[in-house]
């Protein structure tokens, strides 16, 4: 758990930077200069320890840019507030693919549940993402930065969170069934 929110922490940093220097101050080119100094300091970074960069953290520097230079152009920090809708967009594409969640269970569970279970959990997620999508997109031009921090930062994780925790709990629950039918 711990090194999957690290991993969106970094896919996101640019975002997280943005946020919070935009809510901190209200200055539109000091946030979004600093979340693309904060996405190129990470691929440079990435180049000195000669990793490859992850197609998550380029597709969110590219997003920083374009946003970015749109944002900075029209000076409307709505471009920025729709960059993690066009993230949510990509991430629910890839979890349309079926048996992507397979990698991610334990082997118990890939035994145990039912394969048409996992399919549903997977184009289920994708459909969240979806939706997250759209309704970032519709608080960043209706409503307010702030309205808009806290659905980016509490709402939308905590959708996550409990989408998660109902899964395991649904899975976990599946899996006890299926041992207690099988053991005599």
């Amino acid at each position: 758990m711990r090194s999957a929110l690290l991993q969106l922490g970094e896919d996101f940093l640019s975002t997280i930077v943005f946020l919070v220097l935009f809510f901190a101050t209200g200055h539109l080119v000091l946030a979004v200069a600093c979340a693309l100094a904060a996405g190129l300091g990470q691929v440079a970074l990435l180049k000195w320890r000669a990793k490859p960069l992850d197609l998550m953290q380029g597709l969110s520097l590219a997003l920083v840019i374009a946003f970015g230079a749109a944002a900075l152009i029209t000076e409307d920090s709505r471009f920025m507030m729709a960059k993690p809708s066009v993230i949510h967009f990509a991430v629910g594409a890839v979890m349309l693919r079926p048996g992507w969640m397979s990698r991610y269970m334990p082997p118990i569970v890939r035994e145990t549940v039912p394969s048409n279970v996992l399919l549903a959990s997977g184009y289920a997620w994708a459909a969240l993402m979806f939706a997250l999508g759209l309704t970032n997109l519709y608080v960043a031009a209706t409503f307010s930065f702030a309205a808009w921090a806290w659905f980016i930062s509490v709402g939308a994780v905590g959708a996550k969170v409990i989408a998660f925790l109902l899964q395991v709990f649904v899975l976990r629950m599946l899996v006890r069934r299926r041992m207690r039918l099988t053991t005599p």
